[in-house]
């Protein structure tokens, strides 16, 4: 005769008898503490910027109000002190707008889950840039490879390269060809990718320039500087074509730069040292455009000036 099945009886915790209900409930909310400024960090190399600009003063002034309504996120470090993974904004508010400490959800992370995260909830932001998306997707695509590599050894670094990238492109709505595309920016000196963010250069020749070696890269930038005018996507080919053959010279970007684009407006180029001598030597580059148009406004009213005593 078959033995009649027992029941398992489940017994309470030492939690769930000594503690009650309204203890218990405390105990499943998150964990919100008001940390002195002193004691967080930013994340390492976080990639997206804190400007002190007309937004962050608006910020600011709600901090002053309102307080912070949403917790910042930080993690527990190792000697003691927190990281901060979402909310460097607001922790500026609050020390523009004197509060000594700022309010924050404490979780437990590690380095490649905390980077992951810090990525998804920056992402939230309603502007990036360009520069901003290069280097998240770079970190976040390098944390997820490592977590791959711990979670699965069955497939080869490339596949999980693939996986990670088709995972990225799902959460953040570009393409993967896309994604990598910003990662590329990364090998631009900080001029370059400037003009990036300010949409002086497109991002697809922007691609081909950061192939080129970051010395070369300074004379593109010179050049640009000097002619003000930018590469098209032609142009940014032919270059890092040239520059795998040793051939992309100081003389041959110009060359390139000053060819007549699709659609260019005339434009004006002073070359050589009668030009070049006329200017005070202590101005920028990029101050030449206004003292040129300076001094053509000086002598049209001479001219004017002139004509009238001429009539007279």
């Amino acid at each position: 005769m078959a033995k009649e099945k027992r029941e398992e009886i489940q017994f309470p915790s030492l939690d769930e008898l000594f503690s009650s209900q309204e203890e218990r409930e405390d105990a499943k909310l998150k964990r919100i503490y008001e940390i002195p400024l002193t004691e967080i960090d930013p994340f390492p190399d976080h990639p997206f910027k804190v400007r002190d600009d007309e937004d962050m003063m608006n910020l600011v002034e709600s901090v002053r109000i309102n307080g912070i309504i949403t917790p910042a996120t930080v993690r527990k470090k190792e000697d003691g002190r927190y990281e901060l993974l979402s909310g460097h904004r607001r922790k500026r508010a609050c020390e523009l707008a004197g509060l000594p400490t700022l309010r924050c959800d404490v979780v437990e992370m590690d380095r490649d889950e905390a980077t992951v995260f810090m990525v998804e909830s920056n992402f939230q932001r309603t502007t990036i840039l360009p520069s901003e998306k290069a280097f998240a997707y770079k970190m976040r695509l390098e944390a997820m490879n490592r977590q791959g590599k711990r979670s699965d050894l069955t497939f080869s670094p490339l596949d999980k390269k693939l996986r990670s990238g088709l995972k990225l492109s799902k959460d953040v709505g570009d393409s993967q060809a896309q994604i990598y595309r910003y990662i590329r920016l990364t090998e631009l000196i900080p001029e370059l990718l400037e003009m990036v963010d300010e949409g002086n250069i497109a991002l697809r020749p922007a691609v081909e320039l950061s192939y080129i070696p970051k010395d070369i890269q300074e004379d593109i930038f010179n050049c640009i500087d000097m002619e003000q005018c930018t590469p098209t996507h032609s142009q940014a080919i032919r270059m890092r074509k040239m520059a795998t053959e040793s051939k992309l010279t100081p003389e041959s970007i110009e060359a390139i730069m000053l060819e007549e684009k699709p659609n260019q407006k005339e434009r004006i180029v002073f070359r050589g040292d009668r030009i070049a001598k006329l200017f005070p030597r202590d101005l920028p580059l990029s101050k030449r455009e206004d003292f040129v148009a300076a001094a053509m406004e000086h002598y049209n009213r001479f001219l004017q000036r002139k004509a009238r005593d001429q009539e007279r």
